[in-house]
């Protein structure tokens, strides 16, 4: 029995029964299992392809993920957005890149963090994610070769740049291979022994009690507010305490099995933080694509002048530029730049020829596909 159509519905003016739907529902969804199987059987044959003709293939293509991504928005006709009909396909895709190779992802932890959360969103719930404790320890798993990729902070929308991360890739061949852009929405946890009645400590990282300091105010004026090294270190604690509760994000109160009290208590809903994909390898275009630069200047005046107008001449917009120490040199800077465009672009590529001899150094960090999601 096949499912019936909408028009049909229209084209008879008789409403389906719930029967009629629920059955329609069963049919269809046989349709979607039948298809996810046949699409992991293709995953399945692209390995084979991959290992026929490489010993030591790449199986994980941001460039490819990203432009499926687009291709599932671009033709989708509702009436499930088209966020949400990305990310399903993006779990799709997670789970058939587990068959053909699973990717350990290490990031920056611990387990419930925003970068956690991050993680999740690019790579999907079937990757295989290993949290360390510093920055420094993310990029040295993938530079051994322990990690497939990692998942750094680079900025917040409202705190400016993670100094850290930058400093990482001063000293550091890895590529940057992808970007996350994830809204921060803090909420307000208890476990299930907590008596509401009687919160005396709230539990967060600094950055977040910062962030809430408004709420906090006006709903726990009295509570003494302690900050942790982490949000997940927060909502793990509460577990054992009656009288304490944390601020984490979502993905904190569903691996801690704690319970969300209230719901986006930031005091700027706005509030976004870009991640950075770590890799060992340099991936191709997508066709909507950044690239991430670092540039060491001369020490003269009017450097930074001479390195912008090259970028201005072959109309790149510039995205970012931050500034870091050049140690261990005093006085010493280098530049980091973001600029849209990929580096195999005719444009980029001129101005980067332009800059090279104006400059000790320029290296490209990556080209990668822009955040889809």
């Amino acid at each position: 029995m096949a499912a019936t159509d909408d028009n049909d519905w229209q084209n008879s003016g008789l409403a389906p029964s719930l029967d009629q739907l629920r059955q329609d529902i069963d049919q269809v969804d046989q349709q979607i299992h039948r298809l996810l199987n046949q699409r992991a059987r293709l995953a399945e044959g692209v390995a084979k392809a991959k290992f026929a003709t490489d010993s030591n293939p790449v199986f994980y293509r941001p460039e490819r993920e990203a432009q499926v991504l687009r291709n599932v928005m671009a033709r989708n006709e509702g009436p499930l957005e088209n966020e949400t009909v990305a990310r399903i396909f993006r779990e799709i895709m997670s789970a058939c890149l587990a068959l053909e190779a699973p990717q350990t992802i290490a990031f920056l932890g611990p387990e419930g963090t925003f970068t956690h959360a991050a993680a999740l969103k690019h790579f999907g719930h079937q990757a295989v994610v290993r949290p360390l404790a510093t920055i420094d320890e993310v990029f040295r798993e993938v530079e051994a070769g322990s990690a497939h990729y990692g998942v750094v902070p680079v900025e917040n929308s409202s705190e400016g740049v993670v100094n850290h991360t930058l400093d990482c890739f001063i000293g550091s061949h890895l590529h940057v291979i992808g970007e996350v852009e994830l809204r921060i929405h803090h909420q307000f946890l208890i476990s299930p022994t907590t008596k509401q009645d009687s919160i005396t400590k709230i539990y967060a990282h600094q950055q977040t009690l910062a962030q809430c300091r408004k709420w906090l105010d006006a709903h726990y004026p009295a509570a003494e507010r302690v900050a942790l090294t982490s949000n997940g270190e927060a909502a793990k604690r509460i577990r054992s305490e009656w009288h304490s509760a944390a601020i984490a994000g979502e993905t904190a109160a569903e691996l801690y099995n704690v319970t969300v009290l209230h719901k986006n208590i930031e005091d700027n809903p706005s509030n976004t933080t870009r991640f950075l994909i770590i890799g060992r390898d340099a991936i191709a275009a997508s066709g909507q694509d950044k690239t991430s630069l670092l540039v060491a200047a001369h020490d003269r005046a009017g450097a930074l002048i001479e390195i912008l107008a090259p970028f201005a001449k072959h109309n790149i917009s510039l995205t970012s530029i931050e500034t870091r120490p050049a140690l261990p040199e005093k006085w010493a800077y280098v530049f980091f730049i973001d600029l849209n465009g990929h580096v195999s672009d005719s444009n980029v590529a001129a101005a980067l020829e332009e800059i090279r001899p104006l400059v000790k150094e320029v290296r490209v960090l990556g080209s990668y596909p822009k955040a889809v999601l």
